[in-house]
């Protein structure tokens, strides 16, 4: 069961087997978060059921930056009669009915919270949320169905990774080629280019290392960076933000799959540039507005320790 202070980031068309009618209702929750239903379902959501939706989220300009149809498989969260809601959004998710469409507007600040707002918004900024209730179930039957739609999210997913995996492949070797790189490549598909050798043992599996790094889409643009000198050039500084190297273990899954395998390359004092195909990121999600759908990524790294496990 998902937490409910994580129901905004959970990760089909929309159905139903309730009646559904269009009421353009507007409501407004305790703390003032204003949502309109686009279509109301009928049939009230019993304790225990598991409520399956989809969701989007925009900015007030539009621009979408996250959706669960992204994702392989659609959220869900269990209707406990009992649950208390914390915020506004916790009252909208705690009330969700069986083929519900509800759209929310609000400020960032009031749909995430303050402290969790993402970095790429401000908290004054228009956010607006689109919820679709796909299916409510028992939960005896609840497993089985879910079961279900991740073999075929996985086998969809599958698919078209290879697909878009190759397409990437002529897209970072063009950029090689126009940028005369001298580039090697796993067998997996990232690209690397090792600028500096290091000193000491190679990384492996389970080491602790930090890691300053700049990272930026094949047309330049930064999206970030753990260096103030580069954030200040590429017009991301963020005033109060640490730079400073990133410390991680690596293979624990804590990173994208293209710096866990591609730091295992290196060394402790090794710089390097690796080119990683999106299905080793973020694959069809995006993250903000550089960072769209099946984008290939760029990271110029330098590791500053090895912590040996």
């Amino acid at each position: 069961m998902k937490k409910i202070n994580n129901l905004v980031f959970g990760a089909l068309a929309l159905a139903s087997s309730s009646l559904l009618y269009s009421c353009e209702k507007t409501e407004t929750t305790s703390d003032g978060i204003e949502y309109r239903y686009v279509t109301q379902g009928d049939k009230e959501t019993k304790d225990g059921e598991f409520v399956v939706y989809h969701f989007t989220a925009k900015t007030g300009s539009d621009s979408l930056f996250i959706s669960s149809y992204d994702q392989p498989m659609p959220p869900y969260l269990q209707h406990i009669d009992t649950a208390t809601a914390r915020t506004g959004v916790d009252e909208i998710f705690l009330n969700l009915n069986n083929g519900d469409s509800i759209v929310i507007t609000s400020t960032a600040e009031k749909i995430f919270t303050p402290e969790g707002v993402p970095p790429f918004l401000k908290n004054d900024e228009t956010v607006t949320i689109h919820i679709g209730v796909i299916n409510v179930l028992e939960e005896e039957v609840f497993q089985d169905y879910f079961n279900d739609l991740a073999a075929e999210g996985q086998k969809k997913q599958a698919e078209e990774a290879k697909v878009q995996l190759a397409e990437d492949i002529k897209s970072i070797e063009s950029y090689i080629s126009e940028n005369n790189l001298k580039a090697d490549k796993t067998e997996s598909g990232v690209y690397y280019v090792i600028e500096k050798e290091g000193s000491g043992a190679q990384i492996e599996q389970g080491d602790e290392i930090s890691v300053n790094y700049t990272g930026y889409v094949l047309d330049g643009t930064v999206f970030d960076t753990s260096i103030e000198s580069k954030a200040k050039e590429a017009g991301t500084f963020t005033e109060g933000r640490p730079y400073e190297p990133f410390t991680f273990s690596v293979g624990q899954g804590m990173v994208i799959p293209g710096w866990d395998e591609g730091l295992q390359l290196l060394k402790k004092g090794s710089k390097a540039k690796l080119l990683i195909p999106s299905p080793l990121a973020y694959g069809p999600s995006q993250r903000g507005a550089v960072i769209v759908a099946n984008s290939i990524l760029i990271f110029d790294v330098e590791v500053t320790d090895v912590v040996k496990q």
